[in-house]
């Protein structure tokens, strides 16, 4: 036998210690160590006297051929892991807990049974009455889908080894399987390492394709050794407000499809329903003709999305003004304030500065640079932006608009529904298409954009004397706005 081998293991990282200590200093989380035993199935003894196979070595040149794909009879869902799921991959599904991740494996297994593939949803947290419950509640109680509420993963793996091989198995989740091969708790790193690996080598093996439900920590990262991510072939995040409707499916990695591609659903009481045109569901509530508002066109993976960004700029009573994002990056906000206030004189230091992405949508890409902008200018002087324009361009620290990659899809999306104007850099003029049919007011500094968000709120306040176009107002300097 061979000696058990005890370490403190970081829950939060997977970073091992020989001793305890209050602070990982892997991840710089605090008591997140917990003590486990680390020693593997076999032996050290057992496994040093073991032989290796040799194995058959092939070039690079080769024939090749796509690989097949099991549609999930969703389209947004088929859209986002590339077409459908591939034989013998294992996808990590995370989100918020209440998100939605049970109803949209659910809905999916279902249909996929109905089409008369063999699909096994086994669940750690859920009895089988109550997964009966949900699919009793979406009418998908008739689908052929087997059931089962196990979390041994020997039992599983045995179990599932009969019979035919099924084409899809959930797992609901991961953190709650446990394996006799590691002495830990299920839910430790070691559990859930041990488990994903076994699974995980079941998939290949047979050419089951395979869906691990993971938990998030607080900060919307998925729970557990970050190496189980690099382990499976897709992580797929379901993000969404709990008071919004919207939910979003992103992907985050993807060995066998585009990176960042996203999938629109909303919740209904029927489960989710599909958003076939994401752009009109996010602009129906639009606050027309209200100043610190501005349609910002952008790419989400492949997909042309137009999105409101909201801005209030308000005048502070603190000493230190707030600066409160939602659905952006705090860091982009704060560059952009840097660069309106060194460069084009907007004083922003006594203002308390708000800005939200409109539906709950997360916007990732710099191109949001000069819509965020634009809305708080808007906001600042109380000038009504153009209902009819959308706003896209990445700001750099001089204040000089550069270019951002796709801006023919951007104007394309942008002209079906609707909209008339685009304000975008002037290096991307060339690639702007001319059958977009929209009016391009490019633009080189955001001096220029500031100058003309500054001539609407001058002569809607006082019409006698407009404010000269290409040139900073006083009141910006002053900081009066």
């Amino acid at each position: 036998m061979a000696k058990n081998t005890l370490s403190f293991v970081c829950q939060n990282c997977g970073a091992a210690y020989n001793r305890w200590q209050g602070k990982c200093e892997s991840c710089g989380e605090w008591n997140t160590l917990a003590e486990e035993d680390t020693t593997g199935s076999i032996p050290v003894s057992i496994r040093s006297k073991r032989k290796g196979r040799t194995f058959a070595l092939e070039s690079l040149a080769g024939k090749t051929q796509d690989a097949p794909r099991l549609s999930s009879g969703m389209t947004e869902l088929d859209r986002v892991t590339g077409g459908g799921f591939v034989r013998g991959s294992v996808l990590l599904v995370g989100g918020d807990p209440g998100i939605g991740k049970s109803t949209l494996l659910t809905q999916a297994t279902s249909l996929m049974a109905r089409a008369g593939h063999r699909i096994v949803y086994i669940s750690g947290e859920e009895a089988i009455a109550q997964v009966r419950l949900r699919a009793e509640r979406l009418g998908l109680s008739d689908a052929p889908v087997q059931l089962a509420a196990e979390t041994s993963v020997e039992d599983i793996v045995s179990t599932l080894s009969e019979g035919a091989v099924p084409r899809l198995i959930v797992i609901d989740s991961i953190q709650t399987m446990w394996t006799d091969t590691v002495e830990s708790a299920p839910g430790t790193v070691t559990q859930v390492r041990a488990s994903a690996q076994a699974l995980i080598r079941f998939a290949k093996k047979t050419g089951a394709a395979i869906i691990l439900v993971g938990h998030v920590t607080k900060d919307g990262q998925i729970a557990g050794p970050r190496v189980v991510e690099h382990m499976v072939d897709a992580v797929l995040s379901f993000e969404g407000e709990g008071s919004q409707q919207f939910r979003i499916l992103r992907a985050v990695k993807n060995r066998f499809g585009p990176t960042d591609e996203i999938g629109v659903f909303e919740m209904t009481g029927l489960g989710l329903r599909e958003v076939t045109n994401p752009s009109e569901l996010f602009l129906s509530e639009r606050d027309l003709g209200t100043p610190g508002t501005a349609v910002f066109a952008g790419i989400e993976g492949t997909r042309p999305l137009l999105v409101e960004l909201q801005a209030l700029v308000a005048p502070t009573s603190l000493g230190t003004p707030r600066r409160a994002v939602v659905g952006w990056d705090p860091s982009r906000l704060s560059m952009v304030l840097a660069v309106l206030e060194a460069h084009c004189g907007v004083k922003l230091s006594g203002h308390d500065v708000y800005l939200n992405v409109a539906g709950g949508l997360r916007i990732h890409e710099p191109a949001a640079d000069l819509a965020a902008a634009a809305a708080l200018v808007s906001s600042l002087v109380n000038a009504q932006l153009p209902t009819d324009a959308v706003y896209f361009g990445e700001i750099s620290l001089s204040g000089v608009v550069r270019p951002v990659a796709q801006t023919p899809a951007r104007l394309k999306e942008a002209a079906k529904l609707g909209f008339q104007r685009a304000v975008l850099p002037e290096s991307a003029r060339g690639e702007a298409s001319g059958d977009a049919g929209l009016t391009l007011n490019a633009i080189n500094s955001l001096t220029t954009l500031v100058a003309e968000i500054a001539a609407r709120g001058s002569r809607r306040g006082d019409s006698s004397a407009p404010a000269e176009k290409n040139a900073t107002p006083a009141r910006f300097r002053r900081g009066e706005g």
